[in-house]
């Protein structure tokens, strides 16, 4: 699964990496975590970076505050699940990054570990979204889920499963393109390459989403 992750890039280099701009400031996140509103490029506005809540909220619920609200989704069964199959299809995104945090479980208790590109750079997590209609207030309440696969080598030591990260700015502009169908979009959910991988160990301050600093970052 995927609970934790960073986004620390500038705002510019953000904007120039992912060729999209910011519709409101978004701090520098280091512990990113469920509920928090966080920066996310939707296919049907790929010129934008918007901040929506971690935690996906069907349109179809009833009433939010009592039914699930799934933080990551298994790639391998999205098109079996009629929920998420319809969001597949209409509403996919990128989550934007720049490392996540993953628990490995050891006879010494769960050890956190950082993920991350060896080049640093950012990247996008492949995501789905959804809007909520509030009847109460006629507000929109859009929010999103992160898509998980199997792990892959340097992952497969620490848990078994790890976020969906699409590998190049083509394989981010194919999964936001209406145009192509399930299939193409599926074949998109694969494991990321291990060799461009490297992780580390760090402190257990990253437990809990207070603790937002560069400290977080720190090797243990």
């Amino acid at each position: 699964m995927c609970g934790r992750y960073t986004f620390i890039a500038p705002a510019p280099t953000a904007e120039q990496r992912f060729d999209a701009k910011f519709t409101e400031p978004a701090p520098a996140n280091y512990n990113a975590a469920p509920s928090q509103r966080l920066p996310i490029i939707t296919n049907t506005a790929p010129g934008q970076i918007q901040l929506l809540n971690w935690g996906l909220v069907p349109s179809w619920s009833r009433d939010p505050a009592k039914g699930p609200k799934p933080i990551n989704a298994r790639a391998e069964t999205l098109a079996e699940k009629p929920s998420f199959r319809q969001l597949l299809g209409r509403k996919r995104c990128l989550v934007l990054a720049d490392s996540f945090y993953e628990w490995q479980a050891t006879a010494e208790g769960k050890v956190p570990h950082r993920i991350l590109l060896r080049d640093e750079q950012p990247f996008a997590f492949a995501g789905l979204w959804d809007e909520w209609l509030d009847r109460n207030t006629g507000e929109l309440q859009p929010t999103f889920t992160i898509i998980t696969t199997e792990p892959n080598a340097l992952m497969a030591n620490i848990h078994n499963r790890m976020p969906v990260i699409l590998p190049t700015r083509s394989a981010e502009q194919a999964w936001l393109d209406d145009g192509l169908g399930l299939a193409a979009h599926q074949q998109l959910l694969v494991p990321y390459d291990a060799a461009a991988m490297r992780e580390y160990v760090v402190s257990k301050r990253v437990n809990s989403p207070a603790n937002n600093d560069a400290e977080v970052l720190a090797a243990a």
